[in-house]
């Protein structure tokens, strides 16, 4: 099992966020029982921006065991289909986003996405099995 890791759970754990912290680590530690984690570039990024070094974010990622997938071509592609989608069902936005990138690919090159979703993954990425930390009582 291949469990792709959005950058919203991994900040929860990073800084210890006092709503989601526990949630997201027990989540992702049930995860790693299960298989492998893994995180695409955009959020590999994204988690480098909130520490004093990329060398410190590499460490901290692989110290939860989460490896490194970056986005492949069909990925891409797909996110780009889906944005089209958003747009023609009046989304506002005029670039892709980072979250168009992480749900394709999770479709794409995972099993599930942990995430704390707000409809979105859902609404766009039909199919995909999302696990939200913040939905765990």
């Amino acid at each position: 099992m291949i469990t792709a890791v959005d950058t919203s759970v991994l900040l929860d754990i990073f800084v210890a966020d006092p709503a989601f912290g526990v949630q997201s680590r027990e989540l992702l530690r049930a995860c790693t029982r299960e298989g492998r984690l893994v995180a695409c570039d955009v959020v590999w990024a994204e988690v480098t921006a909130s520490f004093p070094s990329e060398q410190s974010a590499q460490a901290a990622l692989e110290r939860l065991g989460v490896e490194f997938s970056g986005l492949a071509a069909q990925a891409a592609l797909s996110a780009g289909r889906v944005f089209k989608n958003y747009r023609r069902r009046g989304g506002t936005r005029q670039r892709v986003v980072p979250d168009f990138l992480v749900g394709a690919h999770a479709q794409a090159q995972a099993d599930r996405l942990v995430t704390r979703d707000r409809g979105f993954y859902r609404t766009y990425f039909h199919g995909l099995d999302i696990l939200d930390p913040s939905a765990v009582p």
